[in-house]
């Protein structure tokens, strides 16, 4: 006899794995339904062999159907769980996002020329390091200055570049004194729009973060160096203080208890015994911003202790990149991303974490820290000639500064390509004499090629349109078919290979006279060899733990 339609349709398996499976198999419950009346007949007994077949079902059922109540019980406290916190992440990764502050990368009128890509197409990557001394918050005032300080413009009082190689097998990191003088550029605040007109006379390079923020002291890094910053990271009193209480501490070492502070009241306040002590908190801000107790007391001592607390730091963070204690971890994102001020194109969470892969790439014995060559104007520093460009000219050019590299780059100087016959080679010589504070040479491109045609170059034209700014004279091309050529260029001037170098931005072979070609015939020589450019009393190695400060005079305890 059929059963009711309505039995019929409570019975219809749940879905098509159910229905290839027998009912006992899906968890089933025939007893459900064992008082339902067969129609045909109310209360009609069912045959013996039906009874025995529904009591074997539900002898055999029920554990399953525990079982399969508890599985789906089970995989829905998960989803929940998933759900609520992938939930709590997104919201979490949210709030992160919104403690990060943001700035234009750049406020000047000028940038500097991206790095041309390597063989393998890789870029190097330039960071700006700024620490600012503002003190427009109570936590500020309380961790330094005095009440007057208050409502005055910001100084970007530490000044680091932080160079990450092409191929991220090393990093250079370039300090520049707070009070170096330079022609600062014109810069307009995004906020306000006012412009700041750029100044003929040298200014004191800290100044450059009151015109307008950050971007103006990318800028004048830019104009300074010719270097290309990709990105900046500013750091205030407390958010040094606030991050290096996340870390943990850093080791840092002295040579003799020192105490900062001298008769007038002058000092930091830092106070450690000989030897190794971890610093935290307000005792890191104090060491790294310590200059009347170490050496000669002077912005470059200064400088010295933030490339080994730096160096420190980095160890320490490698040492525990994978923090077991989730607390610590989060602590560490909240504290970094409420300390940081960032440029726009490091607006999220994600993005600076993508950095920090990058930045972990190169092993700390390939991390070479260093301070601008200079000579005193006073009682201030302005850049070495000579010698600081020359350190300009190797981070620009990707030269590791550790020196590793060097052979390497000997062996890959030369082209496979060969040039052809120089009479047949077309080159265009352009005007790139004019720098920030003095004019293009009038004529010197033609000048340039005159001397090129005079050595067999007959294909060779100067182009007439404006001057551009470049800072060395290069020689670009634009495809492996003609590197040979343009090496042949460089080979009868004597420019040196490593000015030769591939660019989308040409047609052909191209010669642009650089500010450090302004007169004369033939191509100058260095002044200054690379090996000689690192003051090694300034220098330091991201490995190197032996190193202590020496205590300055008077300032022992």
């Amino acid at each position: 006899m059929g059963r009711s339609g309505v039995r019929g349709e409570r019975s219809r398996p749940d879905s098509h794995a159910e229905q290839a499976g027998g009912a006992g198999e899906s968890g089933w419950d025939e007893s459900l339904y064992e008082d339902a009346p067969e129609v045909g007949g109310a209360g009609a007994d069912p045959e013996p062999a039906d009874r025995r077949r529904r009591a074997r079902r539900r002898a055999g059922s029920r554990p399953k159907r525990r079982r399969r109540r508890i599985l789906r019980w089970t995989a829905g406290v998960l989803a929940v769980l998933v759900l609520g916190t992938a939930g709590a992440g997104y919201l979490y990764y949210r709030h992160l996002n919104s403690n990060i502050k943001t700035d234009k990368l750049n406020l000047g009128d000028k940038q500097a020329a991206k790095p041309t890509p390597n063989a393998a197409g890789q870029t190097p990557l330039n960071i700006l390091l700024i620490g600012s001394d503002s003190r427009n918050s109570k936590e500020n005032l309380k961790l330094g200055g005095h009440k007057a300080s208050v409502g005055a413009p910001p100084l970007a009082d530490v000044q680091m570049l932080l160079h990450l190689s092409a191929d991220r097998s090393n990093m250079s990191v370039v300090s520049m004194p707070r009070d170096t003088l330079t022609p600062l550029p014109k810069c307009t605040d995004p906020e306000t729009g006012k412009v700041y007109e750029a100044t003929v006379s040298r200014q004191m390079v800290n100044t450059s973060l009151a015109r307008g923020g950050p971007g103006c002291t990318v800028a004048t890094w830019e104009q300074l160096t010719g270097i290309h910053i990709d990105h900046f990271m500013m750091v205030d009193f407390s958010g040094v203080v606030s991050m290096a209480d996340a870390i943990g501490g850093v080791p840092v070492c002295v040579d003799a208890n020192v105490y900062s502070r001298n008769s007038s009241g002058e000092g930091s306040g830092l106070k450690l015994e000989k030897g190794t002590t971890y610093v935290k908190g307000e005792q890191a801000l104090q060491w790294l911003r310590t200059r009347h107790g170490f050496e000669d007391g002077s912005d470059i001592a200064r400088a010295k202790a933030q490339h080994m607390y730096m160096s420190s730091m980095v160890r320490e963070l490698r040492k525990n990149a994978t923090f077991s204690h989730p607390n610590r971890l989060r602590s560490l994102a909240e504290e970094a991303t409420k300390a940081l001020h960032v440029d726009e194109g490091l607006n999220t969470v994600k993005k600076l974490y993508d950095l920090s892969n990058e930045l972990k790439k190169p092993e700390p014995d390939r991390i070479t820290m260093t301070t601008m060559p200079f000579v005193y104007v006073g009682a201030r520093v302005a850049p070495k000639e000579g010698a600081a460009e020359a350190l300009f000219r190797l981070v620009r050019d990707d030269v590791a500064l550790d020196g590793k590299d060097k052979k390497k780059k000997a062996e890959d100087e030369v082209s496979d390509d060969p040039a052809a016959a120089d009479a047949d080679i077309a080159v265009q010589v352009r005007n790139g004499t004019r720098t920030a504070t003095l004019a293009a040479v009038p004529g010197r491109a033609s000048a340039v090629a005159q001397v090129l045609t005079g050595k067999g170059f007959t294909q060779t034209v100067a182009d007439q349109a404006q001057s551009q700014v470049e800072d060395e004279t290069v020689i670009r091309y634009p495809s492996a078919d003609l590197e040979g050529d343009a090496q042949a260029v460089a080979k009868s001037l004597g420019i040196p290979l490593s000015s030769v170098k591939k660019s989308t931005d040409v047609t052909g072979v191209t010669l642009v006279v650089g500010a450090d070609w302004r007169t004369g015939n033939a191509y100058p020589k260095k002044s200054v060899d690379d090996d000689k450019v690192l003051d090694k009393e300034q220098t330091q190695n991201g490995a190197d733990d032996s190193k202590c400060m020496k205590v300055e005079q008077g300032y022992s305890w």
